[in-house]
């Protein structure tokens, strides 16, 4: 009698540890493979994290993104070169861009916007998804000081394919040293961009016309 009580007690012994080991197994499976899920997922969030696009660093950069073609108002006012190398505000060169007190076309005002594909107005599909990015960032400075911008701006292309949203800010009093702006993109929906910057001025606040630079001009 006692040999049959030892013997079940010994079978319930054995049974409780290889049921414990194999639910310590499972549970630990269980947790490696939580972690291992844990881990692809912050994978991929660092692999997804937005990396910056630049819209202009140097003249030639193959990372440059748009194009400046956008003209618009009196565009027989602008003078532009992309390729000017006295005083960058990094690298061997900058933007310089001048606009005269002409009025040529009547309008009393004059802008530039970089687009993709080359002016493209909303009439065709070529627009960047810019998902991730937080803001733009830019260089400027003016010839004197003083010069007034109107408005910096990303986004606003209406037409058949327009731009998925707009930011900007302005007016814009430039100085003589180079300062960096920023446009905040928070909240905004940046799944289809075809206007990657731009900018505006008239007349009426440059009566003598203005000259100002760019440069580094960067999503982030």
């Amino acid at each position: 009698m006692k040999t049959r009580i030892i013997l079940a007690l010994c079978a319930v012994l054995i049974f409780s540890v290889i049921g414990c080991g194999k639910y310590a197994e499972e549970k630990t499976g269980e947790a490696v493979t939580n972690a291992v899920e844990s881990t692809n997922k912050t994978s991929v969030a660092i692999a997804g994290a937005f990396k910056q696009f630049s819209v202009y660093t140097n003249k030639g950069a193959i990372d440059n993104h748009f194009i400046p073609s956008g003209w618009m108002g009196d565009t027989a006012d602008i003078t532009f070169s992309d390729v000017i190398t006295e005083n960058p505000r990094s690298g061997k060169t900058c933007i310089k861009i001048t606009y005269s007190n002409a009025a040529s076309g009547g309008n009393r005002w004059a802008g530039l916007y970089w687009q993709n594909p080359a002016s493209n107005w909303g009439k065709s599909k070529g627009g960047f998804d810019l998902t991730g990015a937080t803001k733009l960032t830019f260089w400027a400075r003016g010839e004197k000081g003083g010069e007034r911008i109107e408005e910096f701006k990303m986004g606003g292309i209406g037409g058949d394919y327009p731009d998925s949203d707009a930011a900007g800010i302005g007016p814009v009093i430039l100085t003589k040293d180079w300062k960096e702006y920023t446009i905040d993109l928070g909240g905004k929906d940046l799944s289809y961009i075809s206007g990657g910057f731009c900018w505006a001025t008239n007349l009426d606040v440059n009566p003598e016309g203005c000259t100002f630079y760019l440069d580094d001009i960067i999503y982030e």
